[in-house]
C-alpha cells in the first residue's frame, strides 16, 4: 500500500517523532520504552500479539460459518498515534486499535482480512454488509447504537488542545468556547457534539463557536498550528501524544469519557465471541501489554460490554 496522505500529513507536524525505538528484550509489559506521550514518540516495538493462543471457549461462541471460513474483513481507519498510524515507511500499520484488533482475533482463531477505509465511511459501511467489523476509535454514543453494536475495548473519549498562546485554561462547558473557531475531525462524536450544543453561546448572548471540520486527522492539527483553529476537539489520548510532539501546543483538558469498542452492525452473532476474546485477553495479561505498550494505561477498562449505554 502507498504512503497515504494520513502518513504524508502527519509527518509534517511530526518531524521524526514516528520513528519507534525498540526497547529491548524482556516483559513488553515493563518496557520503560513503551510510555506513549510521555516517551516523546519512543514507543515500544516490542510484538505483544504473536503469543497469544487462541480462546476455545471464545471461538465456540463464533457463528459456525464464521468458524469454518476463519476470516473477517476488517475497515481500520488511520489517524495518528497511538491508535491507528503508519510507519515511516509508509506500509506496516501499527497503533493500539490495529493491535487489540489482531490481538482478539488471534484469540478466536481468526485471519483479519484488513481494508483502510476513511472514518465516517466504515460505520454506513458495516450496516451494507461491506464489512464484518470496524476500527477507528469509535466511540459509544446512543446515536450510535441505534445502527451499530460494539464490543468495548478501552475507554477513551473527548478532549481539547490549544497552542500555548491561548487564554484557555480548561474547558468544562462549551460556553468557553464561544467566538473561536473549533477544528475537529468530520463524522465524529466531536463534530457531534460541537453542532448539538451551538445553541449554548446563543442562549448565553454569546457570539457562537464555529466549527471546522476536517477529513484528514493530520490537517486538524495543523490548522491549529496555523491560526486557522483556536482550539481542538479530539481524543483524549491522541491529543495527549500529538502536542507531545508539535512545539507551541498543548493539552488543554478531558471534556467527556466515552468507552470505545469494535464496531460491528446492528444485531451481529460475533459480538458474544468478542467479547469474551478481550475478556481473555484481560485476564492472561495481554491487553495490560498492549496499554502498557501504547502508554495508555488511563483507558482501560474493567470488563469487555456489549453495546453499553453512552457514559453520560
Amino acid at each position: 500500500m502507498p504512503r497515504t496522505r494520513h502518513t504524508a500529513a502527519f509527518a509534517l507536524i511530526t518531524a521524526a517523532a514516528l520513528t519507534l525505538t525498540a526497547c529491548g528484550s524482556g516483559d513488553p509489559a515493563a518496557s520503560s520504552a513503551g510510555t506513549g506521550p510521555a516517551g516523546k514518540g519512543k514507543f515500544s516495538t516490542a510484538d505483544v500479539v504473536s503469543s497469544v493462543k487462541k480462546n476455545e471457549a471464545a471461538a465456540k461462541l463464533l457463528p459456525a460459518d464464521v468458524r469454518d471460513s476463519g476470516t473477517l474483513t476488517i475497515a481500520s481507519s488511520i489517524g495518528t498515534p497511538p491508535g491507528a498510524f503508519y510507519l515511516e515507511d509508509g506500509k506496516t500499520l501499527t497503533g493500539a486499535d490495529i493491535e487489540f484488533a489482531d490481538a482478539a482475533a488471534k484469540a478466536l482463531g481468526l485471519k483479519l482480512k484488513r481494508e483502510v477505509a476513511s472514518f465516517e465511511a466504515i460505520l454506513p459501511a458495516l450496516g451494507s454488509g461491506k464489512y464484518d467489523l470496524g476500527t477507528g476509535n469509535f466511540g459509544v454514543t446512543d446515536e450510535r447504537l441505534k445502527t451499530i453494536d460494539f464490543v468495548t475495548y478501552i475507554n477513551d473519549g473527548q478532549g481539547f488542545a490549544v497552542r500555548d498562546d491561548s487564554k484557555l485554561k480548561d474547558v468544562t462547558d462549551l460556553t468557553q468556547l464561544c467566538g473561536l473557531t473549533v477544528g475537529t475531525s468530520a463524522g465524529t462524536t466531536f463534530e457531534a457534539t460541537l453542532e448539538k450544543n451551538k445553541h449554548v453561546c446563543a442562549d448565553a448572548g454569546k457570539k457562537a463557536y464555529d466549527v471546522k471540520t476536517y477529513a484528514d486527522q493530520a490537517a486538524v492539527w495543523i490548522s491549529l498550528q496555523q491560526g486557522r483553529s483556536d482550539v481542538v476537539m479530539s481524543t483524549i489520548n491522541g491529543s495527549r501524544y500529538a502536542v507531545s510532539q508539535q512545539k507551541g501546543l498543548r493539552f488543554l483538558s478531558e471534556f467527556k469519557r466515552l468507552d470505545v469498542g469494535f464496531a460491528f452492525k446492528k444485531g451481529t452473532p460475533l459480538a458474544p465471541a468478542f467479547q469474551a476474546a478481550v475478556n481473555g485477553l484481560k485476564t492472561d495479561g495481554t491487553y495490560d501489554r498492549i496499554l502498557n505498550k501504547w502508554g495508555t494505561k488511563g483507558s482501560a477498562i474493567e470488563s469487555s460490554q456489549i453495546s453499553p449505554p453512552e457514559i453520560k
